[in-house]
């Protein structure tokens, strides 16, 4: 390995392949490292994404796949079933095969990666991150750069060594909680919903499936509930009553943070993309084809940075992604603040409402509007995001 890098970026998740592939392409010299032994592992997500969002970055692929998607089915406290349908929405992936070969197309594009990498510290020279420290097999290890892009997830520390303010209100960061479990009979063609205050107030619960009778169960809350009763609680609940046999083969718990982007992403000599700015939709709390885009306008913009010699380039990185994603996702945040503190009567009608609508114009966009019809100023952002 050498001892300097152009670029060096923190986390192999999906923001950080996507950055070290896009400033890779420009024929800079590249460095991944990853805390972990494998990339790709552990899998801490619900796994479904669009199939648009996947493909802008890699042709999608059977082998990391576990179903295709083709409908929603929202699911009110009393029962009442709601089913969306789309052409091709998206995918289940077994994230653990498609980060892998995410991280396999920033390999091809002559970036460097190193597994079981910790990053602990950053080199900052005259007010300006100059490289990182890290731990490699029992030893202590320096490298310097030109630049470091963070993608080191919700817990980033790399912002925040830089002087980032990374800090996240309580109750924005979602409490989440989840398993993968087996005998799961449902279509598999359907991400599942479930809203109300027996499910997750405040947030939604989910069943994604996977394939062959199995399927990711989870909820999400905001910290706030979660102070009074935990995630856990709820899905635990929901397995009792619902598939009280099932075995379970994973389960993983964490932070998502669902909010807007931080308010600076980026200072001399580091980037942050993915998590790490709160790059994920507000909305949805979906982070990986966000991450994505985030990754990859921050490695192309690295590297212009360092093949033109202008190192405060990377600075016109808040507004690209402000104008790419940013200015949406603050829209998405108004909206889930306007619906997420309904309560169980109001869901039940936005239920039985929306059944009236005939399946073939059913859309997420008359959805909204169906739940916010008496907030004018959320009809407007509702028009702005899916139907302008």
């Amino acid at each position: 390995m050498k001892t300097n890098y152009d670029i060096i970026v923190a986390g192999a998740g999906p923001a950080g392949s996507m950055a070290a592939r896009f400033a890779a392409e420009q024929g800079v010299s590249v460095l991944m490292l990853e805390k972990d032994r494998d990339i790709g592992y552990p899998v801490r997500c619900g796994e479904a994404v669009s199939k648009a969002g996947v493909e802008e970055f890699i042709p999608s692929d059977d082998k990391w796949i576990a179903a295709r998607i083709r409908q929603f089915s929202l699911n009110s406290p009393d029962g009442t079933e709601v089913i969306v349908e789309f052409d091709d929405a998206g995918y289940v992936l077994e994230r653990r095969i498609f980060d892998y070969e995410l991280a396999k197309t920033a390999a091809n594009a002559g970036a460097e990666i190193l597994t079981r990498a910790y990053v602990n510290g950053l080199i900052i020279e005259d007010d300006k991150v100059a490289g990182i420290k890290y731990e490699f097999r029992g030893e202590q290890k320096e490298l310097r750069s030109k630049i470091v892009i963070g993608a080191d997830g919700v817990e980033s520390r790399v912002g925040r060594w830089a002087g980032l303010k990374t800090h996240i209100h309580f109750r924005d960061m979602e409490c989440c909680v989840q398993i993968t479990a087996n005998n799961i009979n449902l279509n598999s063609n359907t991400l599942y919903f479930y809203f109300g205050e027996e499910y997750a107030p405040g947030g939604y619960f989910w069943i994604f499936p996977k394939g062959q009778n199995s399927a990711n169960i989870g909820l999400g809350v905001s910290g706030m509930i979660g102070k009074k009763r935990s995630a856990l609680s709820y899905l635990n609940n929901f397995m009792m009553n619902n598939y009280p046999d099932a075995p379970v083969l994973t389960s993983i718990a964490g932070g998502v943070p669902s909010t807007v982007t931080l308010d600076k992403i980026s200072a001399p000599g580091i980037m942050l993309a993915g998590d790490a700015a709160r790059q994920v939709n507000p909305l949805s709390g979906g982070g990986i084809a966000s991450g994505m885009i985030g990754g990859s306008i921050a490695g192309r913009i690295a590297g212009e940075s360092v093949k033109s010699n202008k190192p405060d380039h990377i600075l016109t990185y808040d507004k690209a992604w402000h104008d790419r994603l940013g200015k949406r996702h603050e829209t998405f945040e108004r909206i889930k603040n306007g619906i997420y503190n309904f309560n169980d009567d109001k869901f039940n009608t936005i239920a039985h409402s929306f059944n009236k609508v005939p399946k073939s114009k059913r859309t997420l966009g008359r959805l909204f509007t169906t739940a916010l019809l008496n907030q004018p100023s959320l009809l407007v952002d509702i028009a702005k995001v899916f139907i302008i």
